[in-house]
């Protein structure tokens, strides 16, 4: 994979993608369907979804594409692969909250190891340079031209005093149960992938998520995380949470800054 390349193109097709989401977010009105699995999905997860997907079928034609609208590739088996969720948030779309999330990531060998995660309607950006480092970029944001980049690094916890974020839409009493294992100074909540950025820039120290996900939920996040020191761990045994499983299901999960000293689940 040419790394350079990849980091290019999926900037610009996030960035397209997002203009595209923000159109059709801030018109009178936009359809909502559901899917099989009872979730909702738009027009703009779908108009988001045709650009990157064609754009990184023209530019990687060799690579396998994973992408939460296209059910036909989800029953596609590999260790490294492209794998995109168009719109993440939705429920935050549909209620116009702003929390939503285009997301392209490149798994190799199991890891997402590049990724970008930009939030149109919050005005940021994240995501892995050539080298894997992560990087928050400043806008405007011009398609064709990358702005001012700021590296960005987890923080340095104090473990009497974390800052823990979770879920804004699919919080519960487990994750609660689990959070009140540790001394929490202060909680936030995000919608979709941007708590793995709040990680990530170190605006917070540990995101548990105690329900379900999907790979496409989580890749170009935990590339981030990973890009500025973070992990991502199974919340069963704290074992690397790896991609490319069967149906691209994720089990429970952790997110971290590594001086974060885990509790059991």
């Amino acid at each position: 994979m040419d790394h350079d390349k990849l980091v290019t193109v999926m900037r610009r097709l996030a960035l397209e993608a997002g203009a595209k989401i923000m159109e059709i977010y801030e018109s009178d009105s936009f359809e909502v369907k559901v899917k099989s699995d009872a979730s909702p999905v738009t027009e703009a997860d779908e108009a988001a979804d045709a650009l990157i997907s064609a754009g990184l079928r023209e530019a990687f034609p060799g690579t396998i594409l994973i992408t939460e609208e296209q059910a036909a590739t989800h029953e596609k088996r590999a260790e490294t692969f492209l794998i995109v969720d168009p719109l993440d948030g939705t429920k935050e779309f549909v209620n116009r909250r702003g929390d939503f999330t285009v997301n392209i990531a490149y798994v190799e060998n199991g890891a997402p190891i590049r990724g970008v995660v930009y939030a149109p309607a919050r005005g940021r950006m994240f995501y892995t340079l050539a080298d894997g480092s992560a990087v928050e970029e400043a806008g405007p944001f011009d398609p064709d031209a990358p702005g001012q980049t700021s590296p960005i690094r987890v923080s340095d916890p104090d473990n009497g005093a974390l800052m823990v974020v979770a879920s804004k839409s699919h919080r519960d009493q487990a994750t609660d149960d689990y959070i009140g294992k540790y001394a929490v100074k202060d909680m936030k909540s995000a919608g979709s992938s941007l708590k793995f950025c709040l990680v990530a820039t170190g605006e917070a120290d540990l995101y548990p998520r105690v329900g379900r996900t999907m790979e496409w939920d989580t890749a170009a996040g935990h590339a981030v995380l990973a890009g500025a020191g973070g992990r991502v761990v199974r919340f069963d045994d704290h074992q690397p949470l790896v991609y490319g499983k069967e149906g691209f299901a994720n089990p429970f999960f952790i997110a971290y800054a590594p001086k974060v000293e885990l509790k059991p689940a």
